[in-house]
Parts: structure tokens; C-alpha cells; sequence
């Protein structure tokens, strides 16, 4: 078991993000979290990361206690993480902001291994011949493949990543999907947090479904999208999700 959270909740002052949510996730697989805006997925991450502090619960990363120590504490161990809404270094270059990630992640890397790690991360990722281009310069998809490769050289042994398909069009979602799989093939663990429903169903291992805060479903891709509770969630309206959910069962 390489994550375990324990009943981890999390408020900002009257608004409760995050209650008693609970799960483990095993070496090696993609844990897939979907859940509808406000229903905590990234203050989940935050949770997990150490940029927040969580009011109650646990968190233990390789059967350590990791809920009191800092981001960058928990960086040097081996957490990851990409943002939703991409923070390159914009008066860096493309191979400086992934040196940062190789610096002050878990290898602790020198300047000298830090650049040949940020190449052989950037070439992974397919932004190889945007080495020496300023961050800023990038389009969306890049920057998308930027904040995948600066976690990537950190060595991490888990890397959440929170809506990397976002904005991107259908070739550069598969493009992007290949990718993930080849993390994967690493054998590094991957919490993914997506809205796009066919592409985490797709290539995840399991599938966890947060609404308003609290965990509502987890299980197998299959499971989680036929669960009453997850359609009601999406959709609104309870009578709808089981009328679609029968009408599903008997069209399969």
C-alpha cells in the first residue's frame, strides 16, 4: 500500500471541502477521482500534497505518517503533483522549469544532473525540442506536458494529476493518455483527478466519486459509473439517474 488517507476532513470556516474521506490506493495503479465542481477533488490533493492542513484524520504515505509534514517535506519523499490551472515559470526556459522540479524533488538533484534529468524527462513527454523556449511561450498543451515533466523529474514514487486532458481536443487528449499509461508503465502510482468521463474511465484501475465533499463510490471504472448515487450527482435528478441507469442494464 503505498497511500492511505483516513477519514480526512477538511473546512474553511462554515463550508466543510473535504469529510471523513477514506481510501487506499496500491503501488503501481491509476486511482481515478471524479466528483462534480465544488465536490473537493483538489482540496483532496491539497490534503495529500501538505498545502493544506487538514482538521482531522490521517495521511500515510509507504506506512508513514506523513499528515504533519510540509509540501516540500513531502516532496523529498516522493509526492508529485501537477495543477489545474498550469504554473510555469514563465522567464525560465522549458529545461530550467523542469530543473527546479529534478532540484528540490525527492533525487535532490545538482544543477549538472538536474539538466540532463530535465531532458531526458522533457523528451518523454514529448516537449523535447522546446528545451531552451521560455515557459511562457508555450501554448496550453504544452504547458500541460510542462507541469507533467517538471513533477516527473522530481523521481516521485505517486503523481496526482488534477485535470491534465482540460482544454485539450480529442488528438491531443489521446496523445496526452498515452502518456499517462507510459508513467504508469514506470511503475509510478497516479491519482487522477478529470472531468473527461470516458478518458479516466478508460485508464483507470479503480475510480473514487466525491460529491460535496464526501465519498460516495468507489470501486471499478463499471461500478462507479453505475452507481445511482454517481449519475444523481452529475445529473441532478435522482429519478433521471435511475431511469437511465435500468435503461442502461437492459441495453446491456
Amino acid at each position: 500500500m503505498i497511500l492511505q488517507v483516513e477519514d480526512v476532513t477538511k473546512t474553511f470556516g462554515g463550508l466543510v471541502a473535504l469529510s471523513d474521506v477514506a481510501f487506499q490506493v496500491e503501488e503501481g495503479e491509476i486511482l481515478g477521482i471524479i466528483g462534480p465542481n465544488g465536490a473537493g477533488k483538489t482540496t483532496l490533493f491539497n490534503a495529500i500534497s501538505g498545502v493544506f492542513k487538514i482538521d482531522k484524520g490521517r495521511v500515510k504515505f509507504q506506512d508513514r505518517d506523513i499528515t504533519s509534514l510540509p509540501p516540500n517535506a513531502r516532496a523529498r519523499l516522493g509526492i508529485a503533483r501537477t495543477h489545474q490551472i498550469v504554473k510555469p515559470l514563465n522567464d525560465l526556459t522549458v529545461v530550467e522549469n523542469v530543473m527546479v522540479g529534478a532540484c528540490f524533488g525527492k533525487g535532490n538533484a545538482s544543477l549538472p544532473a538536474a539538466r540532463k534529468k530535465a531532458q531526458e524527462v522533457l523528451e518523454f513527454v514529448g516537449l523535447k525540442e522546446k528545451g531552451e523556449v521560455l515557459a511562457g511561450k508555450l501554448n496550453v498543451p504544452e504547458k500541460k506536458r510542462l507541469e507533467m515533466a517538471r513533477a516527473l523529474a522530481s523521481d516521485p514514487a505517486i503523481i496526482l494529476l488534477d485535470e491534465v486532458l482540460a482544454g485539450l481536443n480529442p488528438i491531443e487528449v489521446s496523445s496526452m493518455l498515452k502518456v499517462i499509461k507510459a508513467i504508469r508503465d514506470k511503475g509510478i502510482t497516479i491519482l487522477m483527478i478529470e472531468h473527461l468521463m470516458h478518458a479516466i474511465m478508460n485508464v483507470s484501475d479503480r475510480v473514487m466519486a466525491l460529491v460535496y465533499g464526501r465519498k460516495v463510490s468507489e470501486g471499478t471504472p463499471g461500478e462507479v459509473a453505475n452507481d445511482p448515487q454517481v449519475i444523481e450527482a452529475y445529473l441532478g435528478d435522482p429519478d433521471l439517474a435511475l431511469k437511465l441507469l435500468k435503461d442502461k442494464r437492459r441495453r446491456g
